[in-house]
């Protein structure tokens, strides 16, 4: 008998290897463990119920361990074809930064654009100085709407130099339907 019970072994190591080629157990593969230990245990020593209770609340501990790998994994991919789908919908747009402050610097111009969400039929650009007054102002004959491009040569209206420094651009104009913004 000890004979057949090396084969069966040597059998059910051969199959498992052959099921399971990388030697990991899974959930219900501890279940397995567990009811043929049960089944073959000896009737005058039965296993110890808190040894039972050990490995039920390890099986259970495993499964949920799977199950959080399973929905983590469906979280990432769903996460990583959103932000692909979120870049392609930012194609074509404008991004609006929050500021209109453009800095001027000794010795050259400054260049700066300004978005129309309309097309604008006159009005003005002003270039404003951290107290809110205009430094400059720069008129502007009809424009399309959209991104418009504009420089300043940093003199004042006067004429004179205006300091190195941070500014600020706002614009007044009139659109199509004769209403100012």
């Amino acid at each position: 008998m000890a004979i057949n019970s090396v084969g069966a072994n040597a059998a059910t190591t051969v199959a498992s290897t052959a099921v399971n080629p990388n030697g990991i157990l899974g959930k219900d593969d501890f279940l397995k463990l567990l009811l043929l230990e049960l089944k073959y245990q000896d009737p005058t020593s039965p296993m110890d119920s808190e040894k039972i209770l050990t490995q039920t609340s390890q099986l259970a501990a495993l499964e949920s361990s799977e199950n959080t790998n399973k929905s983590l994994a469906t979280l990432s991919a769903s996460l990583a074809a959103s932000m692909q789908y979120s870049t392609i919908s930012a194609i074509g747009k404008i991004a609006d930064t929050g500021s209109n402050a453009v800095v001027f610097e000794q010795g050259s111009a400054t260049n700066f654009e300004v978005y129309y969400p309309t097309n604008a039929i006159s009005g003005s650009v002003n270039v404003l100085d951290v107290n809110g007054s205009i430094v400059q102002t720069i008129p502007i004959d009809p424009l399309t709407k959209g991104v418009q491009p504009f420089s300043s040569n940093r003199t004042n209206d006067k004429g004179d130099n205006v300091a190195t420094g941070t500014y600020y651009i706002e614009s007044n104009y009139v659109y199509d339907n004769f209403e100012s913004r």
